[in-house]
């Protein structure tokens, strides 16, 4: 089997509304993505999602669409999509970083390989170990009102986890996630995402202020590589620390891990390059005792199909301790998909068809795309 011809295509799809969200990085109210399809000589097409920000990699649909254009598409053109080691290497050796563009290209290469061997990605990396994955749903860095709000209609939905968005503002981030523990009442787990918003300081007398709240975990409390500055603030925080923006590579999670730096490592394909990349943190946290959370920059039906299989697969991703963000489609106005995923809440299930187990909606695509 060879690939024949890569397409890419670029989207634009709002988030429904009230559903909008900021965050220490910004307003994030549209997502413009792009979908990948890999056609081979034998007929077997694959499917990847890049969700690709500017403000997390500097990656966009346009540098994503120009880099398989003129270098992967050419690096990958006539060779075996099954040799999914070889093909990650090929890629790295023609373009550094740009882990979302890669990574949906390698999904595409393990849908065609799920499509070949008649399985579901997740029987490939071993088979399942969980049927279905906790997940929570996040509120942005918004006013009382709208966080009061947010936080009934997730409740309503039967969400048993909220994550609350904060790095803004040390005061108003206290309020707003003391309002939220006061909608969901003293059971349900509350999880903060300061996105790297806070210096160590304000990280570290915030965290103590938000103690009595009983947060489950604080996510990337401050800016990623100084691991020793977030070891030190673990060291003295109230409760456990995850990192997500500190660890997009293999050698990212080895020195977090190294550093004493986290407690939790927060994993998807998207950030690592693809699921392989995924696989391979979850190794070293593994190693180092340390467990994984499935986060998310906001995917779409083809990108979370992705997260599914691994979180369904790897027992280091503990979603019953630390429920994923396993929620794209739930904020998005389309998923692309022709079978909507099984996302609960409270629990979400891993497609089971061959590959990643979706199919691409043909008329959604000509509705969103803007190419």
């Amino acid at each position: 089997m060879k690939i024949e011809r890569i397409e890419a295509i670029p989207v634009r799809i709002p988030l429904k509304a009230g559903l909008t969200t900021r965050t220490a990085h910004g307003v994030h109210a549209t997502s413009d993505y792009a979908i990948i399809r890999v056609y081979t000589d034998e007929g077997v097409v694959g499917l990847g999602e890049a969700t690709v920000a500017p403000r997390w990699t500097g990656e966009t649909s346009s540098t994503c669409l120009s880099l398989i254009k003129e270098l992967l598409a050419p690096a990958l053109i006539g060779q075996n999509p099954l040799n999914i080691t070889q093909l990650r290497q090929r890629m790295d050796r023609v373009v550094k970083l740009n882990p979302f563009t890669k990574a949906a290209l390698e999904m595409a290469f393990w849908d065609i390989a799920g499509k070949v061997a008649n399985q579901p990605i997740c029987r490939m990396l071993g088979g399942p170990v969980r049927d279905t994955m906790r997940i929570k749903l996040v509120i942005g860095a918004f006013e009382k009102q709208e966080v009061t709000a947010l936080a009934e209609r997730f409740l309503a939905m039967g969400v048993t986890c909220i994550k609350v968005k904060t790095g803004i503002d040390p005061d108003e981030d206290i309020a707003r996630v003391r309002r939220v523990r006061e909608v969901a009442g003293p059971d349900i787990p509350i999880t903060i995402d300061s996105n790297c918003g806070w210096n160590i300081t304000t990280a570290r007398q915030t965290l103590l202020r938000l103690a009595e709240l009983n947060i489950l975990l604080a996510e990337q409390p401050i800016p990623p590589n100084d691991p020793a500055a977030m070891a030190s603030l673990r060291a003295t925080s109230p409760m456990p620390i995850m990192a997500d923006e500190s660890v997009f590579s293999l050698t990212d999670a080895w020195t977090v891990c190294a550093a004493g730096a986290a407690d939790i490592l927060s994993v998807y394909p998207g950030k690592h390059g693809g699921i392989s990349g995924t696989v391979e943190i979850a190794n070293v946290a593994k190693a180092a005792g340390l467990a994984c959370a499935i986060g998310s920059n906001l995917e779409l039906g083809i990108g979370t199909a992705a997260m599914l299989h691994v979180a369904a697969a790897l027992p280091t991703i503990d979603s019953e301790r630390y429920p994923a963000d396993l929620v794209g489609p739930i904020y998005h106005e389309a998923d692309l998909l022709t079978e909507p995923l099984q996302l609960g809440p409270p629990a979400a299930k891993c497609p089971m068809g061959p590959g990643l187990g979706v199919s691409l909606d043909e008329q959604q695509l000509k509705k969103w795309r803007i190419d």
